[in-house]
Parts: structure tokens; C-alpha cells; sequence
């Protein structure tokens, strides 16, 4: 079958933060781009990003950039990439007055300069003290950051293609890739898009958990498109679990409440997390707070008339700081848990929020493989920022508004160097059978008779990664979690749908996500079953300990095989002395 084709010379695909930040590097450099999204661009999951931006302007406190770093370091668990770690957090001011220069509509203090919010796990002088650090537009800051992106973008004349879904890489026999192979929603029709530049920016995979703060298009689609290229995916193990997901709804309530004065409570009234982290607190990272709640949950502390949860109390703030701080907060709470936290406590528990692994890059967003001799070796032609890339700045354990940063400092960093890679030539010519995957995944669901049902797969896999691969993670449990996610994984080459029609065919949309889901959620199992270590999000009952003698090292998942291969941490900055491993405590 002969696909029509169109030639750019990249394509983004994916319009959140990461995706729209690369986008305007790219066409302010006057090049002919293509940005794929499932849904309109100011709808993208960035949306949803509450908390704030981080980076050390020093606004409301003394701050500097190697404090965040070590922060950062640390809040990974030692197992982030410190030459990357380094590049974010000394870039970190210019991006966020480049932002502010877009027109962002940050907060302002009393003086007019851009607002800073205190923020789990950021600290002043090397984990002294608390500091205000997250550069914040009360809380919808994503909402906000969104919004003005997508406007440059209007203005500097990017191409949007809304409501296309890519289905998989194109590659040559050098390995170059080539293009992505894409398909409307609407009208169904396939397309190839041809490019000198492909840059992934496709966000995180939080659906494959039953409980998430995720969007329903949070389904891995670029991770699951360099799965099936054969390329790996590092660190899927290390999924964080984000403290206050409203209970029942798994609906995000930010850091930032906390950063302004809220605090957990148990059912006692106690605020516990003094035993867990007596120096920061409700502000310890997110790993440990969320620890700290399982535990006080497990031990018979949880509130309400299940002890299944814990209280997040807001109300001694006062009115006028919720109202004006926490709008969409008090909003959320009201819709989702019929409290108004002006007068009481939120429910909330544990929820699967962000994924620190991805597709392997350097700190040029550029996707890398092993070279076989303990480095790297760039995948010509493909890039990757956000959430679905692997930087590694978060490691084990991300900080909150480091997400927001990575997607602008790795957004516009793979941006440029998508420019300074490009050469004046024509494309090259596809090999006759580079959309031949796409087309037999399409060909199955078209052909399959009697299929699983997409929503029954799906729900498994989310009963099955929820149940065995949580916030603590046991033996036994892990061992059975990868024969069952197999299990699942078989099913989901079965899928079959009723609704064969071309027009706006969500059944199709979803039955090709779940492919995408089920390439995470293996590599997420397998690597978590195979590390015998805790550190930072992955915690293990028979391994409570860090491990840095054996464990010093990214994990690599390929599909083929479902193997496992590591390689070691970047432990040497770009140009300070590193930061030495030592036990984590907040």
C-alpha cells in the first residue's frame, strides 16, 4: 500500500511543554516544522502541571544554581547524570526569563519580580533549609506555561497537525531515522511524514496504573514506537508516586500547598511526617513523603471510615492566601472530594504521577544506544524531551518543578541542536518497506474476527501494575507481576475491535495505545523485578538498603527478548567538582 507523504524538515510530535518549547527553537530558525497531537496543543498534559517552575532566582530568599543541584543530585537518589543535572540547573534562570519575556503571567512579589514558592526537597546551602525556589502563576502554572508556548508558536508559524496519532519510527538500514508514520483521527487516513529531524516529545505513561495523576492520552506512545524499534527504553523501574492525589479520584493536588503552609495530618490529628523527615518536613521529597503515608495508612493511622487515606489540612492558611494562591486547588478539591478546604481537610493518598525513566538522551536531547565500549553512540535523526526522555536528571527520584524545567531547558536544548545538526540536502529515499509495522498493526485490528476486549486488557494491566509494582515493592509479589504482565502482554497482540470504520474511530485510538501501554508497563516490571536494591521511588522489602556497589547504573530494557542491559551513571559534572553518594536524609 502506497502512503501519501510530506517532507518537513522535523517533526515534534507531541505539543506539550517539551514539544512546543523545541517547536518555536525550530521555527524561529525559519525551518519547516510538523508538530503531531492527539488532542489541541493548550489541552496537552503540561496543563495540568500545578506547582510551579524550578530554578534559583533568589527572589524571595539567598539562592544559587549548585544548591539546585545538589538538591537535585541528591533528590535522585544519586543515580541522575550530573553532567546533565548541572546544564539544567545552571540554565534554569535564562529559560524562565525567557519565559517571562513570552509573556507568562507569573505571580509577582510586593517589588514586581517573579513570585517563588517553597518546594519539596529544594533546600538552601546544601540541605540546610527550606527554600522558596518554584517560580509559580498561583496554581496553573502548566495551564499558564502552555498558553503562552502555544501563542509564540502561532505567531513564529509552526504547522500543527491536531488530533494525529503517531504509530512508529521510520528507519533505514543505517539506523537513521527518517520520519514517523502517522494517522488522522478524524478521517483515519495514514500519512508519512518525512523528516531530517524526528524529536519525541510524547510525555509520560501514568496509565498503566490503575491509580494516576495522568491524563487518558498519557499512554507511552513514543516510548512504545522505540520499543518496537528496537531501541531501548532506561530506567523504567522508577516511577513516581506524587503524595496528594485526591482520593477516590487520583486527581492531582500540587506541592505547592504545602510549599504555602498546608501539612499532613493522620487520623490522630498528628502531623506524622516529623518522624519521617524531622528537618523538611511535609516538604521532604516526594518519595519519602509518600512512603511516609503508606506506612502510617498500613499501620492503622489512615483517616476516614476505612483508615485508607490521609488528611491535607489548608484551612489555617486563611481565605484570601487559598483564594489567591490555590484557586484551582480549592476548585479541585470541591469537585472531586465535596470538601471546600477553605473549612476542611482534603482526603488524599499515593498516586502514580511521573515517570523518571524513558527513552535514553544526552543533555542535547539527542537519543543515544550503547556504543559497546562504556559510552554513548547518537540514533541519527531522532531526538527526545520531557517526560518520555531520559535524561537522566531525575534518576531514582525526580524533584517537584524540576518537570517543568526539564521540559524547557531539554525542550529548547534539543531545539538547537536539531538546528546545528540539520544539513542543506534532499531526503533520502524510504526503504520500500519502512511503514510496513504501522501498517500490519493497523492491518490486524482491521482483520482480527474475535479479539480480546482493549478495555478488559488494559483494565489487567493496570490492576497488575498497580497491585505488584507500587509504592512498595515486594519479592514474591514482583516475581508474580512479571508472569502476569506477560500474560497480559500475549492478550494484547489478540485485541480486537467491533467498530471497523475509518471516521473518528476511537476504538481504533485506544486499541493502538494499549500497544504503546504494554511496551511500558514490561519494561517497567522487569526492570523493577531485576534491580535488588531500594533507591529513591523503587523501594524493595528484602532490599531496604541502596545498593552503589552493585547498583550504580541505568537500567536498559529492550523489547526483543524482553533484555535487560545496564550502563553506568555520569557520576562527573561539566565543570564543578561531583557531588560523592552519601545517605539520603531530609
Amino acid at each position: 500500500m502506497a502512503l501519501a507523504r510530506r517532507e518537513f524538515d522535523a517533526v515534534v510530535v507531541g505539543a506539550g511543554g517539551s514539544g512546543m518549547r523545541a517547536a518555536l527553537e525550530l521555527a524561529e530558525a525559519n525551518l519547516r516544522v510538523a508538530v503531531l497531537s492527539k488532542v489541541f496543543p493548550t489541552r496537552s498534559h503540561t496543563v495540568a502541571a500545578q506547582g510551579g517552575v524550578a530554578a534559583s532566582l533568589g527572589n524571595v530568599a539567598e539562592d544559587n544554581w549548585h544548591w539546585h543541584m545538589y538538591d537535585t543530585v541528591k533528590g535522585s537518589d544519586y543515580l541522575g547524570d550530573q553532567d546533565a543535572i548541572e546544564f539544567m540547573c545552571r540554565t534554569a534562570p535564562e529559560v524562565v526569563y525567557e519565559l517571562e519575556h513570552f509573556g507568562m503571567p507569573f505571580d509577582r512579589t510586593p517589588d514586581g519580580r517573579i513570585y517563588q514558592r517553597p518546594f519539596g526537597g529544594h533546600m538552601q546551602n546544601y540541605g540546610r533549609n527550606p527554600v522558596e525556589r518554584a517560580c509559580a502563576a498561583a496554581d496553573r502554572t502548566g495551564h499558564a506555561m502552555l498558553h503562552t508556548l502555544y501563542q509564540r508558536n502561532v505567531r513564529a508559524g509552526t504547522q500543527f497537525f491536531v488530533e494525529w496519532i503517531a504509530l512508529d519510527l521510520l528507519r533505514d538500514a543505517e539506523g537513521e531515522v527518517l520520519g514517523v508514520v502517522a494517522m488522522e483521527i478524524e478521517t483515519g487516513e495514514v500519512l508519512i511524514f518525512q523528516a531530517h529531524a524526528t524529536l519525541l516529545a510524547t510525555g509520560g505513561a501514568g496509565r498503566i496504573f490503575a491509580s494516576s495523576t495522568n491524563a487518558f492520552i498519557n499512554t507511552g506512545d513514543g516510548l512504545g514506537m522505540v520499543a518496537r524499534a528496537g531501541l531501548p527504553l532506561q530506567d523504567m523501574e522508577f516511577f513516581q508516586f506524587h503524595p496528594t492525589g485526591v482520593y477516590g479520584a487520583g486527581v492531582l493536588i500540587t506541592e505547592g500547598v504545602r510549599g504555602e503552609g498546608g501539612f499532613l495530618l493522620n487520623k490522630n490529628g498528628e502531623r506524622f511526617m516529623e518522624r519521617y523527615a524531622p528537618t523538611a518536613k511535609d516538604l521532604a521529597s516526594r518519595d519519602v513523603v509518600s512512603r511516609a503515608m503508606a506506612t502510617e495508612i498500613k499501620e492503622g493511622r489512615g483517616a476516614g471510615k476505612d483508615a485508607d487515606h490521609i488528611l491535607l489540612k489548608l484551612d489555617h492558611l486563611g481565605a484570601e492566601v487559598i483564594h489567591k494562591r490555590l484557586p484551582g486547588i480549592r476548585d479541585i478539591a470541591i469537585k472531586f472530594s465535596n470538601v471546600d478546604p477553605v473549612k476542611d481537610p482534603i482526603p488524599v493518598v499515593p498516586t502514580a504521577h511521573y515517570m523518571m525513566g524513558g527513552i535514553p538522551t544526552n543533555y542535547h536531547g539527542q537519543v543515544v544506544v550503547p556504543d559497546g565500549r562504556g559510552g554513548d553512540q547518537v540514533v541519527r535523526g531522532l531526538y527526545a524531551a520531557g517526560e518520555c526522555a531520559c535524561v537522566s536528571v531525575h534518576g531514582a527520584n525526580r524533584l517537584g518543578c524540576n518537570s517543568l524545567l526539564d521540559l524547557l531547558v531539554f525542550g529548547r536544548a534539543a531545539g538547537r541542536r536539531v538546528i546545528s545538526d540539520l544539513r542543506e540536502e534532499p531526503h533520502k529515499p524510504l526503504p520500500s518497506d519502512a511503514a510496513d509495522r504501522p501498517l500490519a498493526r493497523l492491518a490486524r485490528l482491521e482483520t482480527q474476527k474475535a479479539g480480546e476486549s482493549v478495555a478488559e486488557v488494559s483494565a489487567e494491566m493496570r490492576r497488575v501494575m498497580q497491585t505488584h509494582c507500587g509504592v512498595f515493592r515486594f519479592p514474591d509479589s514482583l516475581a508474580e507481576g512479571v508472569k502476569k504482565i506477560l500474560t497480559v502482554a500475549e492478550r494484547a497482540q489478540r485485541t480486537g475491535i467491533q467498530d471497523k470504520s475509518k471516521v473518528f474511530n476511537t476504538a481504533r485510538v485506544e486499541a493502538l495505545e494499549v500497544d504503546n501501554l504494554i511496551e511500558v508497563a514490561l519494561a517497567t516490571m522487569i526492570s523493577a523485578e531485576a534491580r535488588k536494591e531500594s533507591r529513591g521511588a523503587h523501594d524493595r522489602s528484602d532490599y531496604p538498603k541502596r545498593d552503589d556497589a552493585n547498583w550504580m547504573k541505568h537500567t536498559l530494557w529492550y523489547k526483543e527478548g524482553n533484555r535487560l542491559a545496564y550502563k553506568p551513571v555520569k557520576a562527573k559534572p561539566l565543570t564543578v567538582e561531583p557531588f560523592e553518594p552519601k545517605t539520603r536524609v531530609y
